[in-house]
């Protein structure tokens, strides 16, 4: 009854563990799977036990650890929370998972991706354990376990003109974030300030820009900055909340102090020094950490004191 577990095998198993409501076997000799809709199937007899075998076990419960798996190791906050309720609901759990992830392509192609890799590591394990059985040695090295997903279909390139109005547009979007965070707090008279102070050195796509955008090309983010000399003014470092908790706005500082060592280096034909100043927002401080680990230093810091009359 040993088989090779080729990669076209492996295809056919996932395929037909995704089938729950039929009834396969795998037909060792040939090396192929057939159901109940199969000739083959209600011939087989209880002496061919050697020749058919079941397949790996998957049912509803392997499925939803593997939701639960995925969900708790999502970076994206909102996403996750979303998924989280879905799978804390009771009855529809599936369907309303489904929903959820469809608004979401980018995380659905993660999604599927991640399943297919617990899939393939079940595969493998159920086909290691028939490989003692046989007396031989164990194959493979099984796929890591995945605790922090991030997306990995995402095209970095330089800010265009006619990125302006989807850059606008969430700029927009986090002033009014901003706005929001700051009546909550119950310092409107600050986000007033800082809402102005924004909306003025806020330009695109400056002396120095780069986008980002998902694979199907929807703009994600972007990092806009002005230029005084040899210092680099970042005005805008903002990402669409959906793609938020990625490590997206991480990627984009890390190239674009890339892109602007490079112009640097370009214009006087030697490395030089230059600075970069950027400002953060009240309710982004957790970003420091990020700036911290890119070597940057605290520069000022604003504190406001909200006076009870």
């Amino acid at each position: 009854m040993q088989f090779e577990l080729s990669e076209a095998l492996i295809k056919d198993l996932l395929f037909s563990m995704e089938d729950q409501m039929g009834n396969f076997l795998l037909d060792t000799r040939e090396g192929v799977i057939i159901g109940e809709e199969d000739d083959e199937f209600d011939q087989v007899k209880d002496d061919d036990e050697d020749r058919y075998i079941s397949l790996p076990g998957w049912d509803s419960s392997d499925g939803f650890r593997l939701m639960e798996h995925f969900a708790a190791g999502l970076r994206n906050p909102s996403i996750r929370d979303e998924l989280a309720r879905a799978l804390n609901r009771g009855k529809g759990v599936f369907r309303a998972f489904k929903d959820i992830i469809s608004r979401y392509p980018e995380t659905e192609k993660l999604w599927f991706s991640f399943k297919e890799r617990g899939m393939r590591r079940e595969i493998l394990h159920w086909y290691n354990a028939l490989r003692e059985q046989w007396g031989l040695d164990r194959i493979g090295l099984e796929p890591e376990e995945t605790g922090d997903l991030v997306l990995e279909d995402f095209r970095f390139r330089l800010s265009m003109d006619s990125d302006k109005e989807a850059a606008a547009a969430l700029h927009r979007d986090c002033i009014e974030e901003m706005r929001n965070y700051a009546m909550e707090q119950g310092l409107g008279a600050v986000y007033q300030e800082s809402h102005c102070r924004a909306e003025w050195a806020w330009s695109f796509p400056g002396d120095l820009s780069l986008a980002v955008e998902t694979g199907s090309g929807d703009f994600a983010g972007y990092i806009a900055a002005s230029r005084q000399g040899n210092v680099l003014r970042i005005h805008a470092l903002e990402v669409r909340s959906e793609y938020r908790g990625l490590g997206i706005g991480e990627d984009l500082l890390a190239r674009f102090i890339e892109e602007a060592r490079r112009q640097f280096t370009a214009k006087t034909g030697a490395r030089t020094a230059f600075q970069i100043l950027i400002d953060l927002p009240m309710g982004s401080e957790g970003f420091s950490q990020v700036l911290y680990r890119d070597s940057f230093k605290t520069y000022a810091v604003r504190y406001c004191f909200k006076a009870d009359v």
